[in-house]
């Protein structure tokens, strides 16, 4: 990308970034049909995330993998059947979750998009940028906590309480996403780190039967608090052969009781009926 060109995507990207919502938003979108079961596919993105969440009636993409990974999002998405992605979620701009938006966002209607406040000097962030502004998408920086509802599923959307951190400022910038379909509870903390964690947990009071660990299963200060705040059932970790998972982090997973489920195996399909969760071996 030449240097005139780089610039005026990076102004943009500053533009874009002003647009944020002011104050806790609750949104609810029109379903034809309440209640559908829930599908939450956890692809094997390496050490990415890259997880949809479908019923009957919509799609909730959150996070895209790295660069090239957005051909595989597509693929399973036209062997579903999902014509349209609901809501885009960027939990933050690494590569390994960003890199597959501009593709995605080429390629298939998207209609909101949520984004972190923490922008990336990287080719990934700025393809990025550059396919919102040609999908004539202006998407959301998240700064106050963002509610909305699709055929009956919930998602909150928790945001960095700073505009940047001292450490690990892109991870600690980190979106944290639960989310409700009946009696089971979902949440994905993206990369989120010792201070992003210590945000959230001071403020959770909620119980989860599903957590995507942080930052691709590596161990963490605040693991022990996390899993005593959230109490999961399940916990999902986006890992590779290459960047395996902490022997530590599942060997506290696998002590407290937790069933771990790995991506680097391969991808991970979860099912909610409203009622119980079911994972397809």
């Amino acid at each position: 990308m030449n240097r005139l060109k780089r610039l005026a995507v990076l102004l943009l990207a500053a533009a874009l970034l002003l647009t944020g919502c002011a104050g806790d938003v609750t949104e609810t979108a029109p379903a034809s049909a309440e209640g559908s079961d829930l599908e939450v596919h956890f692809f094997d993105a390496g050490a990415a995330d890259a997880i949809l969440l479908t019923t009957e009636n919509s799609a909730v993409l959150i996070d895209t993998g790295e660069k090239g990974f957005g051909k595989t999002i597509l693929a399973y998405l036209e062997e579903k059947r999902i014509e349209q992605i609901d809501y885009l979620i960027i939990t933050h701009f690494d590569k390994d979750h960003v890199g597959g938006a501009a593709k995605v966002l080429n390629s298939i209607p998207v209609g909101k998009v949520l984004q972190s406040n923490q922008p990336k000097d990287s080719d990934e962030y700025e393809n990025y940028v550059e396919a919102l502004v040609n999908a004539g998408v202006n998407p959301v920086t998240v700064r106050e906590t963002y509610v909305f509802t699709v055929d009956g599923v919930s998602y909150t959307v928790d945001p960095p309480r700073q505009t940047e951190y001292d450490e690990d400022s892109s991870n600690n910038s980190s979106l944290i996403v639960s989310v409700q379909h009946g009696k089971n509870r979902f949440l994905f903390a993206g990369d989120a780190q010792t201070l992003r964690l210590s945000e959230f947990l001071d403020t959770n009071t909620t119980s989860f039967d599903v957590l995507k660990l942080p930052h691709h299963g590596r161990d963490e200060p605040l693991l022990d608090d996390l899993l005593a705040s959230t109490k999961p059932t399940y916990a999902v970790i986006t890992s590779s052969e290459e960047e395996p998972e902490s022997d530590t982090v599942v060997g506290a997973l696998e002590k407290a009781g937790i069933r771990v489920l790995l991506t680097r195996n391969q991808s991970v399909t979860l099912y909610s009926d409203g009622n119980i969760i079911s994972i397809k071996e």
